[in-house]
C-alpha cells in the first residue's frame, strides 16, 4: 500500500526546481521543501518524536501545512491538524485526547496558549511558526539547525492523521486515517480524469478539513503548484485566481455563494478556472444553476462523503452536470468504495428507495481514537453507517435526500429539511436558508426555518410560505419562519443546525 510520501517523492525527482508552493510573496521550490521537510523531521526527532507519535498544528492556510505534514510523516508521526474556530479548552480537549506532545502553532493564536497548557498538561513542546515567543520554540532556528532525517517509512495500515470531528454535538471524536484510507481516496480523485499534470491549485477551505485536505493529496499526485490564502475571504479568491492563473480550487456551497456574490465578481479575468471541486454540505439546486449558468465553461465536481471515509463516498462529474437526470444527485460511487441503502433493520431496500447509506472500501477510517464503543457502533457489520439517508438508482447514481438527525417527523409524516431548504432557497429574495425541527406539543414537531435575504430584500414570511406549497407538499412547508442577519457557521463552512435548534 502507498504512503502519504509516494507523490511527494515523486515530485521531487520529477520537477525538482518547479515552483510548488505560493505563500503571499514566498515561493519554494520541490527542491528546497524538500530539504526543509527533511530538517523539520530531524527537529522533531530531536525532541523525542518516536514513530506513531502524534504532532498538532494550530495555524492558518499557509505554506507552513506542507512542512508540517509532510515533516510529520517524514519522521514517522501523525498529523493532529486542529480546527482554528474552537475555544482555546476544546482545542486542549483534542490534544490531550490523543496525547499530543508536541504543537506547532501561529503567532496569530499565542492568546489562547495558556489555557490550552493547562487543559493539556502533557503538551512537551511549543514550537512558533513565525519570529519568537517566550516558552515556545522558533521554528525557522529549528529548521536552520537540525540535521536531515532519513524517512522513517510508514504506509498501509499506519496511522497517518487523526482528524476530529467538528464537536457540535457533545465532545468531538478522533477520527482515525491510516496511509492507506487517505490515499485511496486521494487517487480516486486524481484519476477520475477531472484534473492533469500542470495544474494550480488554490487552498482557501480549511487545510484541517478532511476535504481540504484529501483535495490537497489528489492534486499533489498531479504534480499541482499549490496556492494558499490564510482564511476564506471571497474578494481574496477572486483576486488569487487571477493573479495565480489558479486553475482548480475546492470551495464548500457557502463560500461558492459568497464568490457568486461578490461585486468584483465579473470584474476579473477568472478564465484559467477549469475546476470547482465543491462539497462538505449540501449544495441547493438554485446555487448549483447559478455557478453553472455564471461560469459556464468550468467543469463542476461535487464529492459527497465524511470524515470517516477520508472524503468522498462518490462523485458527481462535471458531463453529469450538464444532463438534467443526473446533475440533482451526488454522482456515481468512487472505485475505492462500496455502497447499500439500508431500511432501520439494516436490510437493503429496492433501487430508488430511500434509506440509510452505507459504505465500506480502503477510504474507511480504522475507527474513532480511544473511542472503542462509538467505533463498533459506526463499523457494526463491517461498514460504515454514514447517519445520512439517501437512494440508488439503476445507473448507479447516488441521491441524498437529508441528515438522519435532520429529518423531522410532524404528525408522523418525515420531512427532509433538504428539501424544504431547496424550495425556499429558489426565492430569489433568499440568500441563505436552513430548516430545522421545532417541538410541538401536538405534533411532535413543526417545521421551523431561519433565512437570510439578499442585501436589500424585502419578502414576508406568509410569501415564502406560499412559495414553498407551489412546490412541495403542504405539510412539509414552514410552519415558522425567522429572519436573521447572517448564519452561524463552522470553521468549514457548514450551517450549524445544532445551534438554531437550540434556539428555535
Amino acid at each position: 500500500m502507498r504512503s502519504i510520501l509516494a507523490p511527494f517523492h515523486a515530485a521531487l525527482t520529477e520537477m525538482p526546481h518547479i515552483v510548488a508552493t505560493v505563500d503571499g510573496s514566498r515561493q519554494r521550490t520541490w527542491t528546497q521543501l524538500g530539504a526543509r521537510i527533511r530538517r523539520l523531521a530531524g527537529a522533531l526527532h530531536g525532541l523525542g518524536l518516536q514513530p506513531g507519535d502524534r504532532v498538532g498544528l494550530l495555524a492558518p492556510n499557509g505554506d507552513t501545512f506542507t512542512d508540517y505534514l509532510f515533516g510529520t510523516l517524514w519522521a514517522g508521526g501523525v498529523v493532529n491538524p486542529v480546527n482554528t474556530r474552537w475555544s482555546a479548552a476544546e482545542i486542549g480537549f483534542s490534544l490531550t485526547d490523543c496525547d499530543t506532545r508536541i504543537l506547532l502553532i501561529d503567532p496569530a493564536f499565542l492568546l489562547l496558549l495558556p489555557v490550552i497548557r493547562d487543559v493539556a498538561p502533557a503538551l512537551q513542546h511549543v514550537i512558533v511558526t513565525a519570529g519568537e515567543a517566550d516558552g515556545c520554540l522558533a521554528l525557522e532556528t529549528l529548521i536552520a539547525n537540525a540535521e536531515e532525517l532519513p524517512e522513517h517509512s510508514r504506509a498501509g495500515e499506519d496511522l497517518a492523521a487523526i482528524l476530529y470531528t467538528g464537536g457540535t454535538t457533545g465532545r468531538p471524536k478522533g477520527v482515525m486515517l491510516p496511509h492507506r484510507a487517505l490515499m485511496a481516496y486521494a487517487a480516486d480523485l486524481a484519476n477520475s480524469g477531472e484534473s492533469a499534470p500542470g495544474t494550480c491549485m488554490l487552498h482557501t477551505a480549511p487545510l484541517f478539513h478532511v476535504g481540504a485536505i484529501s483535495g490537497f493529496l489528489a492534486s499533489l499526485l498531479n504534480r499541482t503548484r499549490h496556492v494558499f490564502l490564510p482564511t476564506f475571504e471571497a474578494g481574496a479568491v477572486i483576486d488569487a485566481i487571477s493573479r495565480h492563473r489558479v486553475t482548480d480550487l475546492f470551495l464548500v456551497p457557502t463560500m461558492l455563494q459568497a464568490v457568486l456574490d461578490h461585486p468584483d465578481f465579473a470584474a476579473h479575468d477568472l478564465s484559467s478556472v477549469k475546476h470547482v471541486y465543491y462539497g462538505a454540505a449540501p449544495i441547493t439546486a438554485a446555487l448549483m444553476d447559478r455557478a453553472i449558468t455564471a461560469m459556464p465553461r468550468v467543469g463542476f465536481v461535487q464529492g459527497y462523503g465524511m470524515t470517516e471515509t477520508s472524503g468522498s463516498i462518490s462523485l458527481l462529474k462535471p458531463s453529469d452536470h450538464v444532463d438534467p437526470a443526473h446533475v440533482r444527485t451526488a454522482g456515481r460511487v468512487v472505485s475505492s468504495m462500496q455502497v447499500r441503502v439500508v431500511d432501520p433493520q439494516g436490510n437493503d431496500v429496492p433501487l430508488g428507495t430511500t434509506g440509510e447509506i452505507l459504505a465500506r472500501g480502503d477510504a474507511v477510517m480504522q475507527g474513532y481514537w480511544n473511542r472503542p464503543r462509538e467505533t463498533e457502533e459506526a463499523l457494526r457489520g463491517g461498514w460504515m453507517h454514514t447517519g445520512d439517508i439517501g437512494r440508488l438508482d439503476a445507473h448507479g447514481y447516488l441521491a441524498i435526500v437529508d441528515r438522519l438527525k435532520d429529518m423531522i417527523v410532524t404528525g408522523g409524516e418525515n420531512v427532509y429539511s433538504a428539501e424544504v431548504e431547496g424550495a425556499l432557497a429558489s426565492h430569489p429574495a433568499v440568500a441563505m436558508c436552513a430548516v430545522v425541527g421545532r417541538p410541538d406539543s401536538r405534533w411532535g414537531e413543526t417545521v421551523h426555518a431561519e433565512i437570510v435575504l439578499r442585501p436589500g430584500a424585502i419578502v414576508a414570511a406568509e410569501e415564502l410560505v406560499s412559495h414553498c406549497r407551489e412546490r412541495i407538499a403542504g405539510y412539509k412547508c414552514p410552519r415558522s419562519i425567522a429572519f436573521r442577519e447572517t448564519m452561524p457557521l463552522s470553521a468549514a463552512g457548514k450551517i450549524l443546525k445544532a445551534e438554531l435548534r437550540a434556539s428555535a
